[in-house]
């Protein structure tokens, strides 16, 4: 199981910050929010979302590992 961190906007939108999700892969994980939630495999699609697996920013697929921590984060503004 992976530990799911949301942070800011996109923790409003699951209406959750932190959850425990069964996935082998970065893609599976996001398809598998997607497929229960909607609006916030749309959130998490937006431009600018970034996301960190086990404290690094990684982008595409990358495999899971039991325990990994996912963290999906909004985008920055200011200056």
């Amino acid at each position: 199981m992976a530990r799911v961190l949301m942070f800011g906007r996109l923790a409003d939108v699951a209406g959750w910050r932190e959850r425990s999700i069964a996935a082998a892969s970065l893609v599976a994980l996001t398809a598998a929010l997607s497929a229960e939630d909607p609006a916030l495999g749309e959130a998490l699609a937006a431009p600018g979302v970034k996301v960190a697996v086990d404290q690094a920013l990684v982008s595409g697929d990358v495999p899971l590992a039991d325990g990994s921590e996912v963290a999906f984060l909004p985008p920055m503004s200011g200056g």
